[in-house]
């Protein structure tokens, strides 16, 4: 078993910044994959960002260049710096963890972007 616990998230004018991380415990040497998801008011969950342990990392088109996903390999922890956010980046984001092929989630933390 792995938990997580995301932190970071508020309320932020448009063309702000703020800095999720994803704390990790439990069963971490297992851990492979993480990254972040989000969701929406009546949308559904969809990947943000994600990274492996050799630190190669993906992010979804509509925040690439705006956000930076990065891992502690050591902590185990991952962060998302999010820069020049958009009211369309409002949403509960959830980290998230592969262990031996199953994926853990944390509780979400919201991002709220005013314009």
């Amino acid at each position: 078993q792995v938990q997580l616990v995301e932190s970071g998230g508020g309320l932020v004018q448009a063309g702000g910044s703020l800095r999720l991380s994803c704390a990790t415990s439990g069963r971490t040497s297992d851990i492979n994959g993480m990254g972040w998801y989000r969701q929406a008011p009546g949308k559904q969950r969809e990947l943000v960002a994600s990274i492996n342990k050799n630190g190669g990392t993906y992010c979804a088109d509509d925040v690439k260049g705006r956000f930076t996903i990065s891992r502690d390999n050591a902590k185990i922890t991952i962060d998302l710096q999010m820069n020049s956010l958009k009211p369309d980046d409002t949403a509960v984001y959830y980290c998230y963890a592969f262990v031996r092929g199953l994926r853990f989630w944390g509780q979400g933390t919201q991002v709220t972007v005013s314009s």
